[in-house]
């Protein structure tokens, strides 16, 4: 159990076909855990496909569409890895609008993997110290990222790690920084 409560926040996990699968249960579980509330955001209605590596996993069921969500009805966002989760992610206007607008309201934002991606079109990581995946560096550097290869960063309310072997400690900080709530420094 987390030490931090979060409970009755809403938290939006933002994924599509090709999720890592991992990359949403786990943080999925650890919201639950510290009592806070997930739904599944996606850019189409129905189930989604998740995969282990390059194998196909679970299947999901969507709550809400990127087109319909509004993020000030969550707390906080999360956004899983996954390769070709996180491609079709980030060129979505959709779900770009849907991310931005966590930071224009100073909301708690999670990344994880190949995650940050979507960060880039969003037009929210200039200036922000990130981690990922590492084959994202460079693309997060000309970007405007600044880029350093760690277990997990936070940076006013974003949270950002590497790869499935992070995730205890993505967990922890993604509930912690959900449970300090907004962060003045969390702008697009």
């Amino acid at each position: 159990m987390s030490e931090h409560s979060i409970a009755g926040k809403k938290v939006a996990f933002l994924l599509t076909d090709g999720v890592e699968q991992i990359e949403l249960t786990s943080p999925w579980e650890a919201v639950k855990e510290a009592g806070g509330e997930p739904t599944l955001v996606a850019l189409s209605k129905g189930r989604l496909q998740g995969f282990n590596g390059t194998e196909k996993g679970d299947t999901f069921d969507v709550d809400l569409t990127a087109a319909e969500a509004d993020a000030s009805e969550f707390d906080a966002l999360v956004i899983p890895g996954g390769v070709v989760n996180a491609d079709h992610l980030r060129v979505d206007k959709d779900a770009q609008k849907f991310t931005r607008s966590f930071f224009e309201q100073h909301k708690p934002v999670a990344a994880i993997c190949h995650g940050p991606w979507l960060l880039i079109d969003a037009g929210v990581i200039r200036g922000r110290k990130v981690t990922s995946y590492h084959t994202l560096q460079t693309d997060l550097k000309n970007a405007g990222a600044n880029w350093t290869d760690e277990e997990v960063v936070v940076d006013q309310g974003l949270v950002t790690s590497r790869s499935p072997k992070d995730l205890p400690a993505f967990n922890s900080k993604v509930v912690e920084e959900i449970s300090e709530g907004q962060h003045a420094g969390q702008t697009a």
